[in-house]
């Protein structure tokens, strides 16, 4: 999922200064971003507890991990 997100261009029209292309980029980047968020999830979710424990996580705190609402403990 990650290769496909690298692959996205942008649309011509937001490379412009106006206001409807800042928009229309800063909802580019939403989207772009909620797919990485939501591969990154399926990604954690397919590793086995022990993993997860390595990393500093556990099951149930994934998703926050991903929205950067707790941090990673550092190694």
């Amino acid at each position: 999922m990650s290769a496909i997100l690298a692959t996205i261009a942008r649309p011509e029209v937001m490379k412009g200064d106006g206001a409807f292309s800042r928009l229309l980029s800063a909802c580019w980047d939403g989207i772009a971003g909620y797919l990485f968020r939501r591969a990154a999830i399926a990604t954690l979710r397919g590793l086995d507890d022990h993993v997860l424990r390595d990393i500093g996580l556990e099951r149930p705190q994934i998703r926050a991990a991903v929205r950067r609402f707790i941090p990673l403990s550092p190694t």
